[in-house]
């Protein structure tokens, strides 16, 4: 499906159609954090910090959905918005017997701005317009987003994927199947296939906590 006009917000979903936003926000809200931390040590004022690694970044934004003039239920859209925060079976990786599955990862996306790759972690529906039957019509939508995965450069200038990383070994951690592994590394969660083939992998979707796998150079 086509992506909207360039002057309307709109959250594209990995694996599914577009949401659009029938009105732009007001306001984004983005935080980026880093860890330093230090040990205290008593007659020292101020401890000397170590850099312990960087943290997902967390993007908040409010958004309006009004359907009154159509007169079609809000719900419509807004239940999209609830699937995000849902298990989609249809993703890669998915297993019912092995109690794997996970929510799709968003990008947010207006005009030239286009958020990191992130999944939703909180979602506040406020319905405050109704029909006479007690229909929605109007919705406020405040969502927190979280990255999802390391990203080079943010704000990204195209929503297109750059090069993935070097060849590197990664170890699997607990609850982490292999399309994980690919969109960490090459942003694209479909390539779970190459670094399944690469080391011989028959079941990909069951690999053990804490076994090493090699994630080989892929051309951009």
């Amino acid at each position: 499906m086509a992506a909207p006009a360039a002057d309307k917000a709109y959250l594209e979903i990995e694996g599914g159609d577009p949401l659009h936003c029938l009105f732009n926000p007001e306001s984004l809200q983005v935080s980026i954090r880093t860890s330093w931390e230090g040990d205290r040590t008593p007659g020292i004022e101020a401890p000397q910090v170590e850099w312990r690694g960087g943290e997902s970044g967390t993007m908040k934004l409010d958004l309006l959905f009004d359907t009154s003039r159509k007169g079609e239920p809000v719900t419509d859209h807004t239940d999209r918005l609830i699937k995000l925060l849902k298990v989609d079976p249809n993703l890669p990786g998915y297993s019912e017997a092995k109690q794997n599955g996970r929510p799709p990862w968003v990008i947010f996306h207006w005009g030239k701005f286009h958020s990191f790759k992130a999944v939703v972690t909180d979602l506040d529906l406020r319905f405050t317009y109704f029909s006479s039957s007690g229909e929605p019509l109007r919705a406020n939508a405040s969502l927190t987003l979280k990255q999802y995965a390391p990203e080079p450069l943010w704000p990204a200038q195209n929503p297109t994927s750059g090069t993935p990383l070097p060849a590197r070994s990664h170890q699997v951690q607990p609850g982490e199947t292999l399309d994980r592994v690919a969109a960490r590394y090459y942003d694209d969660p479909t390539a779970w296939r190459q670094v399944a083939q690469a080391n011989g992998i028959r079941d990909p979707f069951n690999v053990r906590p804490g076994t090493r796998v090699d994630v080989p150079t892929v051309e951009a």
